[in-house]
């Protein structure tokens, strides 16, 4: 059984990369393979990894074992203490949302495959879909920080790919370019929180971090101060990723790709990733105070603000993405509660919810302005009964989405573009110093301003005219 189980845990990793590599190959050989095809190779790989996981699943349940570890060796190693170790973790957690990714991605493909029929750059859309599905099948087996660093940058990586899909328009790649700004802040949260798990215990595995045990028993047995500091680095990469406060500007920028990765990004798996890591290492929520009253007022503030933005809304992608943030909002409260198993039903069956949502929202569309049309008006609107002074202020609030953008821009991105090009034309200076080279501008030639009254062009025009 053990065997079964190890190699059960390999082909469920091992089918999205397979189908990824197969698809790139083919991009990269500037072959073109018919859309039937591409399909049913995403598709063959999504049904072997999903049997494979329901596989481990009811052997579990027969066995008894509910912790399956797969080590697969240590790939680099940096004296003294850090090395790139790769193990999958099939448990409780993992098992149930891996199950979760090969459904979603499955019917979402499906979907796809008409609404993406006689698309220009079909086969990309579904390359980079799969290198979304290889990367969150990762994260979501990681048994350590590494293995789980590599998944979260390749579902960064092809969401923003995907954001910039229609690349022949400037919005789509710019508000990608913007994204993908906000995952490195993630990125880097998540990637110190690695570095600094190793220098407290020696190794990047996630039962060094959390405590033995199977989830969500294990007991960590690392100091309250060592449990914040970490904890609210992986805290901050969770809000990056799963568009929490402050990050929440980039989620409507998001919806410039087409509707199927809108609804496996935003509404259904990867703004879900967020709270999903929260969940592997709920234990260090037990152990600080502090960080799981952070965790509860983060969801809390994060639910609010989702469901103030979303009533202003006017386009029905960007309501069911501020709709999805509040039920993340409310997960992430529930995991700094420590109902571990309620949050995790609730993210499945919130993912499930608005997946179907999503892809019903084109058809809805087409369905609303037929009942208009039927009963000869537009449908009436409730109003929330406030007083006109606050209804106006909320409104500018929600209309704004919290000026989070203006903050963030004049808060963190001037800034830090100010500092680069410092330090940009300081290393240009320094180098030219050092090798001899004088730096000379020629100074612009003047520009003069002529200035022709009307009443100088009368007697040229008088004589033109005779």
């Amino acid at each position: 059984m053990t065997d079964l189980l190890y190699w059960l845990g390999i082909a469920t990793v091992a089918c999205p990369i397979v189908t990824t590599a197969i698809l790139g190959f083919v991009l990269l050989l500037g072959f073109a393979p018919g859309e039937r095809l591409t399909h049913r190779i995403l598709q063959l790989g999504v049904v072997v990894g999903l049997m494979a996981s329901l596989g481990i699943f009811t052997a579990m349940q027969i066995t008894g074992e509910y912790e399956v570890l797969i080590d697969l060796g240590v790939w680099v190693t940096i004296p003294p203490h850090y090395h790139f170790h790769i193990e999958l973790l099939f448990d409780r957690l993992s098992v149930p949302f891996c199950a979760l990714i090969f459904i979603l991605c499955g019917t979402i493909a499906s979907f796809a495959q008409r609404y993406m029929h006689r698309e220009r750059g079909y086969h990309r859309f579904f390359m980079l879909y799969s290198i979304f599905t290889t990367g969150m099948v990762t994260a979501a087996v990681a048994g350590t920080v590494e293995t789980l660093y590599a998944g979260w940058e390749l579902v960064g990586l092809s969401s923003v790919l995907l954001i910039g899909f229609f690349n022949d328009r400037p919005a789509p790649v710019r508000n990608g370019y913007r994204v993908w700004v906000i995952y490195r802040i993630s990125d880097a949260a998540l990637l110190l929180a690695a570095v600094l798990t190793h220098r407290l215990v020696g190794e990047g595995d996630f039962h060094h971090l959390v405590g033995e045990g199977v989830w969500p028993n294990e007991v960590t047995g690392i100091s309250p101060l060592n449990a914040a500091v970490i904890g609210g680095l992986l805290l901050v990469a969770a809000a990056g990723k799963s568009a929490l406060l402050p990050f929440c500007g980039w989620l409507p920028r998001a919806m410039e790709g087409p509707t199927p990765s809108s609804a496996v990004f935003y509404g259904a798996l990867s703004v879900h990733l967020g709270a999903f890591l929260l969940l592997r290492v709920s234990p260090l929520f037990d152990r600080s105070d502090y960080l799981a009253a952070a965790a509860v007022a983060l969801g809390l503030a994060t639910a609010v603000y989702g469901y103030l933005v979303g009533r202003v809304q006017t386009d029905i992608k960007s309501v069911l993405s501020f709709a999805s943030l509040t039920q993340v909002g409310i997960i992430v409260a529930e995991i700094g509660l420590g109902f571990r198993y309620v949050a995790l039903v609730h993210l499945m069956g919130h993912a499930c919810l608005r997946t179907l949502q999503f892809l019903r929202a084109p058809s809805l569309l087409l369905d609303y302005k037929i009942v208009e049309n039927a009963i000869g008006g537009k449908l009436p609107r409730t109003s929330a009964g406030l007083p006109t002074r606050r209804e106006l202020w909320l409104y500018r609030f929600a209309l704004e989405r919290g000026y989070l953008d203006d903050i963030l821009d004049a808060g963190v991105t001037k800034p830090f573009t100010a500092l680069f090009r410092f330090l940009s034309a300081w290393e240009t200076r320094s180098m030219n110093r050092l090798n001899g080279i004088v730096a000379t501008s020629e100074a612009a030639p003047p520009v003069v301003a002529v200035r022709i009254s009307e009443h100088a062009l009368e007697p040229q025009l008088e004589e033109a005219i005779s």
